[in-house]
């Protein structure tokens, strides 16, 4: 297949991803607690969340690694998805909430709020809450995109007020008068689509759900780099002023695929956020988007698949660590980031094919 011509990680990834998708909710579904082949619902709702943060790191390789653009923006993305899942999820409560209210959240309530906002109407609808999760940060990317691209900022500049986009957003989400819950956030959630959400069977469906948005988030990115808009956002990337000389309008180019990079995030903050069971202004902090970059540069930059090992690697690693050793975590992750850098420049992604490389060599070498 043309798509996929050259790209024998991606291909990898995708089967072992479609054998997690069946392995997994059997073992957890079909096998008893006591048997040791056994995945437990705690297992299969963290490898969700390991699922949705593979989607948003592809969705930031497809920037750095193929356009040349360092976000350090993108939890911004992932935080509007989660949050407008947040807010549907908040408007099934309905009057099981601690203060009995039909219309109004908790917090709302609590903060003595006379009616509902009217950027909260609509929520109550599954389908408008899932075209707001895509619609809300696509805009807000278009409109910052728009901006900034046709003013030709570019590098570092471009990288600080991605940056400083995330910092005021999370500085906006803390204040109550904003109507998102403040510094609690969204949280409580009860089910999803009259599911329960603490129920076994729904914890597997939203893993199933993360693991397709995945494989297709995948696929679509890997459309884009290899059909003529990827080949032009490569050549940008490499000489910008070279490719709009010769007539490529270069920030329509960047436009589009970064409002689409924009609305992958904030399908997999759509995806985190019932997982998890709360989303909050933290989501937005600036430290979270500039881990996005670590786990890109530890799988492998420009290359999809190697984004999602460097976000699963570098999560588990997290997992582990702030549980045995909470308090080295950061310094863990900072060595590993320099490590990377030092020692494989091209991540764990280009380690596999140097191995490949020579491999193929040596096989040569001895059929000659």
């Amino acid at each position: 297949m043309g798509l996929f011509k050259g790209d024998t990680g991606g291909q990898v990834m995708l089967g072992l991803l479609l054998a997690l998708a069946i392995v997994v909710p059997v073992l957890n579904l079909a096998v008893p607690e006591g048997n040791p082949l056994h995945v437990s619902t705690f297992t299969v709702t963290l490898l969700g969340k390991y699922l949705t943060y593979a989607l948003l790191a592809v969705a930031v390789d497809l920037v750095w690694g193929y356009l040349g653009i360092l976000s350090l923006g993108h939890g911004a993305f992932f935080a509007l998805g989660g949050y407008a899942m947040g807010m549907y999820l908040m408007r099934q409560i309905g009057d099981r909430g601690v203060y009995g209210d039909p219309v109004l959240p908790d917090f709302m309530v609590f903060l003595d709020w006379q009616a509902l906002p009217w950027f909260w109407h609509g929520f109550d609808l599954f389908w408008f809450a899932a075209l707001m999760v895509m619609l809300v940060p696509g805009a807000l990317a278009f409109v910052f995109g728009w901006l900034a691209f046709r003013s030709r900022v570019t590098g570092v500049y471009l990288s600080i007020i991605t940056q400083a986009l995330t910092y005021a957003l999370m500085l906006a989400f803390f204040r109550n008068e904003m109507g998102f819950g403040g510094n609690n956030g969204l949280t409580d959630f009860k089910d999803l689509l009259g599911f329960d959400l603490q129920a076994d069977g729904t914890r597997v469906g939203l893993f199933i759900a993360s693991a397709v948005a995945l494989a297709l988030g995948y696929i679509a990115c890997r459309w884009i780099v290899t059909s003529k808009l990827g080949r032009v956002a490569v050549a940008i990337r490499d000489a910008e002023a070279r490719t709009r000389f010769i007539g490529y309008r270069v920030d329509r180019v960047k436009v589009a695929i970064w409002t689409f990079s924009a609305m992958l995030a904030g399908i997999a903050g759509a995806l985190y956020v019932p997982q998890v069971g709360i989303i909050n202004p933290g989501e937005f902090s600036p430290l979270n988007s500039i881990e996005l970059v670590v786990w890109v540069a530890v799988g492998g930059r420009a290359t999809l698949y190697g984004a999602v090992i460097g976000a699963v690697v570098v999560n588990y690693g997290k997992t582990y660590l702030t549980g045995a050793f909470p308090e080295i975590w950061l310094f863990a992750l900072g060595g590993l980031f320099v490590l990377v850098t030092l020692f494989l420049p091209q991540g764990i992604a280009g380690l596999f094919r140097q191995l490949r490389r020579r491999r193929s060599d040596t096989a040569t070498g001895a059929t000659a």
